[in-house]
């Protein structure tokens, strides 16, 4: 009988060109993750800073942050021990134009519902009663002799 074998790392990708897109997908898959890359906006932040936050081991928040360094997220810069962190978007940007290609897809879906809702309601039978009314003419108070 053959072994079952656990689904290829994103490492293991044949596709070269979508390896990356993998590895970038795979990192923003976990929400430690993802709020590591919120906390990097705009700043370059020591690995202790990145994990003050975070109820779990510096060794944990380091193997997180390698996950974002091979995904291209993260860029770390080390002197000696010290090593700091800063955003690196460009991948995420490659991630976004991706996904972009279905927004026509969701577009075309929002079309066809908005011309389900507009056929539905033209149908009603009650639609008169629906309507928005309409303004009223106030008597007049002269009266005509």
């Amino acid at each position: 009988m053959p072994s079952l074998r656990a689904l290829p790392s994103p490492d293991e990708t044949e596709d070269p060109e979508i390896a990356p897109l993998d590895r970038v997908f795979f990192a923003l898959s976990d929400p430690v993750r993802r709020q590591i890359l919120e906390r990097l906006d705009g700043h370059a932040l020591l690995v202790s800073e990145l994990a003050a936050p975070f109820a779990i081991s510096l060794q944990a928040v380091s193997r997180h942050i390698q996950v974002l360094v091979r995904a291209g997220l993260v860029r770390q810069e080390r002197t000696g021990r010290i090593s700091r962190c800063s955003l690196d978007a460009g991948p995420a940007y490659a991630a976004a134009v991706w996904l972009n290609r279905y927004a026509k897809y969701w577009q075309q879906q929002f079309d066809l519902l908005a011309a389900t809702l507009t056929d539905l309601e033209e149908r009603r039978p009650d639609k008169a009663r629906l309507a928005k009314p309409r303004a009223r003419r106030k008597p007049t108070s002269h009266r005509r002799h």
